[in-house]
């Protein structure tokens, strides 16, 4: 599974983010790409220690532990998945400021790749620097796909 602690890795998740322009569309699910550039600052942000997500009872904390691995294995996410409650973008976006801010965070994330010890999720608890870097690649790759790039 690629990493976005790997540069080139990273250069090409950029370098897709720049081929989305306003009118990009989803072909699947129901963000307009500004609300999907927003979304995927969320998951950055909280691995970063900027954005605090509410911890999940025990029960969901169970259940998300139940499918941990997949979020950081070489598997595709299917179309459509369920998005979690802290990470909905339901407001309209605009496409530049987002575009922006989110490149910005992928470069802030990308420079932590030497750091040894990560803050757990709250919803799956501890990853490792690799699966960090992984599952971060992995969620951008989702939505990429999603605008066709």
């Amino acid at each position: 599974m690629k990493s976005l602690f790997d540069s080139r890795t990273a250069d090409e998740v950029m370098d897709r983010i720049d081929l989305l322009n306003e009118s990009s569309k989803g072909l699947w699910g129901k963000m307009e790409v500004g609300q999907m550039l927003y979304h995927r600052q969320f998951p950055l942000r909280l691995a970063l220690g900027k954005y605090r997500m509410k911890k999940p009872n025990f029960l969901m904390k169970f259940l998300f532990r139940s499918f941990k691995k997949g979020m950081y294995d070489d598997k595709l996410w299917k179309p459509n998945l369920p998005t979690a409650k802290g990470f909905k973008v339901l407001e309209d976006k605009t496409f530049g400021n987002e575009k922006k801010a989110l490149i910005e965070f992928i470069k802030e994330f990308h420079k932590e790749k030497d750091k040894k010890q990560w803050d757990p999720h709250p919803a799956f608890g501890h990853f490792t620097r690799e699966q960090w870097g992984q599952m971060q690649y992995k969620h951008l790759d989702h939505h990429l796909r999603q605008f066709g790039v």
